[in-house]
């Protein structure tokens, strides 16, 4: 995975507290605000809504080990062609280049491990800091819903 970091200039950032009821209405907040610049709503309800959910609940359940008194960061540039979403929160990290695949028959029973290999099907560009603890991930709106390089 290339570990440059995406440029953003934000245009939203949100400070949501370590609680897993944020997240639905801070994901609905930056669809809507997608949709109003003229991005793909049948992509944003299915890639962004599942990617940055996922993302979120990844950060407040593991990389801030659920610590009410910890936060997490969104910041989102948002525009009809493209959509760039940075998560971040408070914990240490993780090495993505070490997450099993849970696609196969060992990791398929496992309740774990599911959320980044949704976000990287369902998102265009997905990169991490090397820290380990900001997830960036990126929709491009000349695509339509199914993943990378999938039309319909």
């Amino acid at each position: 995975m290339d570990r440059r970091s995406v440029a953003m200039q934000p245009t939203y950032i949100m400070e949501l507290p370590n609680d897993l009821c944020a997240i639905e209405r801070s994901v609905d907040y930056l669809i809507e605000r997608a949709a109003d610049v003229g991005f793909d709503t049948e992509r944003l309800c299915l890639n962004l809504r599942v990617g940055l959910s996922e993302a979120l609940s990844n950060a407040m359940l593991y990389g801030n080990c659920r610590d009410p008194r910890k936060r997490v960061r969104i910041e989102a540039r948002l525009g009809p062609n493209e959509v760039a979403v940075r998560v971040t929160d408070e914990g240490r990290g993780f090495d993505p280049a070490h997450l099993e695949d849970p696609t196969t028959p060992l990791n398929r029973q496992r309740q774990r491990g599911r959320g980044i290999f949704l976000i990287r099907k369902l998102m265009d560009r997905v990169e991490f800091n090397e820290t380990g603890n900001s997830i960036t991930m990126v929709l491009n709106g000349s695509r339509t819903v199914g993943g990378p390089g999938v039309r319909r």
